[in-house]
C-alpha cells in the first residue's frame, strides 16, 4: 500500500534530518579531536572548569600537578609556573606556564652584575700586589713562599678574567698563529699552579697554524687542564697523566684526557656558577663552551674517555 504524498515526504524529510544530524555529529567529533589536539599541542599546562568546578578539558601537561594551582608562580620539582587564568561565559580557563628558564637568565644577570661589580673591586688591589710580589721575586728569586704567593694571585687573576668576560660579552681578536706557540704559553702559567702529586703533561706532537683569538683560547686550555690537574688531585691514585692530542682533518681537532677523579655531574658541567670541584667559582666551563662556540666550534665530552673534544672550523 503506498503511503499518502504527505507522509512520504515527510519520511522523506525525516532521512534527510538523520542524514545531515549524522554528518553534523561527524564534524562535532572532527572538531572536538581538533580542538583536543590544538590543546594537547600548546606548551601551558591547561584546563578548563565548568560553573561546578569539575574539568571539562584538560591536556597531558596537568599531570606534572597534583592540584589544579592558583594565579601566581609556583615551584615544583626546581621548576618555576606562572600561573594565570580567565572566565569565559560559564567556564574558567588556567594556564601554567614553565618559566624556568627565564627565572634562571634572570638570576644569572644579577649574579653576573654582582660578580663583575666585586671583580673590579678586586682587580686594583691585586694589581698592586702583583706589583709588590715581583720587586720581591727579584731580590729572592729561588723563594718557596713567594712562588706560592705568585701562583695564588694567577689563580684570582683568571677567575677575574673569567667573571669580567662572562659579564661583558666575548669579542674575538683574531690572528693566525702557531699551535706550538699557544701550547708553550700554557705550560708556563701551568707551572705555577700548585699540586701535590706527580702529574705528567703530554702535549701535542704535531703542530700546525690556526686562526683564533690566542688570548681567549689560552684561556679555554688552561681552565680544562687546571680542571684536569684539581681532578687528579682529588682521586687515590698517586700519579696523574694529561694527554693532549691535536689532529687536523675538516677542523682544529683537540682531545684532553686525564686519569683523575670521574665527572661527578655531566649535566652541569657547562652550567655557570655551578661546580662540582672543591675550588670550582662555576664559570671555567661555561667560559670556554662560549669561546668555543665564538670560534664557531664545539666541545663537548668525550664518550670513550674522561675529558673533552674541542672542535675548531679551518678558517
Amino acid at each position: 500500500m503506498e503511503l499518502p504524498k504527505s507522509q512520504k515526504e515527510l519520511l522523506d524529510n525525516l532521512e534527510t534530518l538523520i542524514a545531515q544530524t549524522y554528518i553534523v555529529e561527524k564534524e562535532f567529533k572532527e572538531l572536538k579531536n581538533i580542538l583536543n589536539g590544538v590543546i594537547e599541542f600548546m606548551p601551558q599546562a591547561l584546563w578548563v572548569i565548568d560553573e561546578n568546578g569539575e574539568i571539562i578539558v584538560q591536556n597531558s601537561k596537568t599531570k606534572e600537578f597534583k592540584t589544579i594551582p592558583e594565579d601566581g608562580e609556583i615551584e615544583i620539582n626546581e621548576r618555576y609556573f606562572l600561573v594565570q587564568s580567565s572566565n569565559i561565559k560559564n567556564k574558567k580557563i588556567i594556564s601554567a606556564t614553565d618559566i624556568t628558564e627565564q627565572k634562571r637568565n634572570e638570576r644569572l644577570i644579577a649574579m653576573g652584575q654582582m660578580a663583575a661589580h666585586l671583580a673590579h673591586e678586586i682587580r686594583n688591589p691585586i694589581s698592586s700586589v702583583n706589583i709588590y710580589l715581583s720587586i720581591l721575586r727579584k731580590k729572592c728569586p729561588q723563594n718557596e713562599i713567594l712562588d706560592e704567593m705568585k701562583s695564588s694571585l694567577l689563580r684570582v687573576e683568571r677567575i677575574i678574567k673569567s667573571t669580567l668576560l662572562f659579564s661583558k660579552g666575548i669579542n674575538l681578536q683574531k690572528k693566525e698563529f702557531l699551535i706550538s706557540e699557544l701550547f708553550k704559553e700554557i705550560d708556563e702559567i701551568i707551572k705555577y699552579y700548585p699540586h701535590t702529586k706527580h702529574i705528567k703533561i703530554f702535549y701535542p706532537k704535531k703542530d700546525g697554524k690556526i686562526q683564533g683569538d690566542f688570548d681567549l683560547l689560552l684561556l679555554v686550555f688552561q681552565n680544562l687542564i687546571i680542571n684536569a690537574i684539581d681532578a687528579i688531585e682529588e682521586d687515590e691514585k698517586e700519579e696523574g697523566i694529561i694527554d693532549i692530542k691535536y689532529v687536523n682533518k675538516d677542523a682544529h681537532i683537540f682531545i684532553i684526557t686525564d686519569n683523575g677523579k670521574e665527572f661527578e655531574n655531566k649535566n652541569i658541567l657547562f652550567e655557570p656558577f655551578k661546580s662540582t670541584k672543591t675550588k670550582g667559582h662555576g664559570l671555567g666551563l661555561a667560559l670556554s663552551k662560549e669561546i668555543i662556540n665564538k670560534h664557531g666550534g664545539s666541545i663537548d665530552i668525550c664518550k670513550d674517555k674522561k675529558g673533552f673534544i674541542i672542535k675548531i672550523p679551518n678558517k
